[in-house]
C-alpha cells in the first residue's frame, strides 16, 4: 500500500533499512532516510540513489537542529537507528541512553511536533531478558533485560506507549529475533567470517556453543513489518518477528567452518552465554503476527545456510 506522505526512515542505510527504503519506494512513497553511517552504509542505497523521491540526510540524531525539518509533511517514521553492539554497552553504558534512549525520544518529539502521526519502531526479544516461557508470548512479564542494550529498548518501548497515549501517535514496535541477510556487519554468522578471516585455521566460539535462537532473514523481517502496520491498528501495538523454531550457536559454527573448507578448528570458551547480558536460550512466540497472515519462509536453519552462502560470495567476489 502507497504511503500518501513522505516517510522519514532513521538508520535507512542498515542491513535491513535499506530493504525497507527500497520497498517504499516501490510503493510510490517519498522517503526521507536519516542515517549517521557509522553501521549502516551508503553504498546500500546506491542502487536507488538516482530515484528522485529518495533523500539521504548524513546526520546524527543526538542533534535535532540537524535532521528535525525532515519530518515537516511526513506521514511516517520507521525508527531503525540504534548502537548495532550489545557487548558495547558493558564497557559503555552510556552509550545506549544515549543511542537507544534519548535518540527514541528525539524522534518521537520531532514526530509529535511535526504531526506525524505514525511511528515505527524496531525492538528486540532480548526485552524479555530470561524468560521461563517458551515460545515467549508478547504479554509476557515482568520483563527484566540484562543488558543496556535491552534497557534502552524496553524505554523506548515505554516512551512509544506513552506518546501513542498522549499525543495520539499511532506505535508499531516489533521485537526482533536474530535478523540475518548479506549486508550485516554484526551478530555470530558475520562474527564468525571475520574471525576466520583473521584465523583461518581456529574458530573460537563464545560460551559452550548450546545457545539457541531464532533467526529470520532481513527481508522477511520488513514484509512483516509492512503488514503488521497495514493491519493492526491500536494505539501502541507490539509483534514478535521470528521463526518458529531455533539453531543452536554450535550449529552455526560448524555449518561456518564446513563452508570454509572445514579446516578451522572450533573452540568453546565454556559457559552458558557468550558474554554479559548475552540471553542464551530464545524462542518467540509468533502467533500474533500470524493472525495477520505472516509466517516466515524460511527455519532459522535455512536462514542461516542462505545468509552463509551470500556472505561466502561476497568475501569470494
Amino acid at each position: 500500500m502507497a504511503e500518501l506522505r513522505p516517510v522519514v526512515v532513521t538508520g535507512g542505510a542498515g542491513a535491513i533499512g535499506h530493504l525497507l527504503v527500497e520497498r517504499l519506494l516501490a510503493t510510490g512513497a517519498e522517503v526521507r532516510v536519516i542515517d549517521n553511517l557509522s553501521s549502516g552504509r551508503a553504498e546500500h542505497l546506491a542502487a536507488m540513489r538516482e530515484n528522485p523521491r529518495l533523500r539521504l540526510i548524513a546526520a546524527d540524531l543526538r542533534e535535532p537542529s540537524r535532521y528535525a525539518d525532515e519530518f515537516r509533511g511526513a506521514g511516517a517514521v520507521w525508527h531503525l537507528a540504534a548502537n548495532p553492539d550489545i557487548r558495547l554497552g558493558t564497557s559503555n553504558p552510556s552509550v545506549d541512553l544515549e543511542q537507544g534512549t534519548m535518540t527514541t525520544f528525539r524522534v518521537l518529539e520531532a514526530a509529535r511536533t511535526h504531526d506525524v502521526r505514525s511511528v515505527r519502531f524496531s525492538s528486540s526479544s532480548v526485552v524479555y531478558g530470561y524468560p521461563t516461557v517458551f515460545p515467549t508470548p508478547e504479554n509476557y512479564g515482568p520483563l527484566l533485560p540484562q543488558s543496556q542494550y535491552g534497557a534502552a529498548k524496553l524505554a523506548s518501548e515505554a516512551l512509544l506507549s506513552a506518546f501513542a497515549h498522549s499525543y495520539g501517535i499511532e506505535a508499531h514496535m516489533f521485537r526482533f529475533a536474530n535478523i540475518v541477510g548479506p549486508r550485516m556487519t554484526h551478530g555470530v554468522i558475520y562474527d564468525f567470517f571475520e574471525k576466520l578471516r583473521r584465523e583461518p585455521t581456529r574458530l573460537e566460539v563464545l560460551g559452550d556453543g548450546r545457545q539457541a535462537k531464532s533467526y529470520l532473514r532481513t527481508e522477511e523481517c520488513v514484509e512483516a513489518m509492512i503488514l503488521a502496520t497495514e493491519r493492526a491498528h491500536a494505539p501502541a501495538n507490539v509483534f514478535n518477528l521470528g521463526t518458529a523454531d531455533r539453531i543452536s550457536v554450535r550449529e552455526i559454527a560448524e555449518k561456518v567452518v564446513a563452508a570454509h573448507g572445514g579446516r578451522a578448528r572450533i573452540e568453546y570458551t565454556g559457559g552458558t552465554t557468550g558474554w554479559v547480558g548475552d540471553i542464551p536460550q530464545q524462542l518467540l512466540a509468533v502467533d500474533r503476527i500470524g493472525a495477520l497472515g505472516w509466517t516466515a519462509k524460511r527455519t532459522s536453519a535455512e536462514a542461516v545456510d542462505l545468509t552463509i552462502a551470500e556472505l561466502l560470495r561476497g568475501r569470494v567476489a
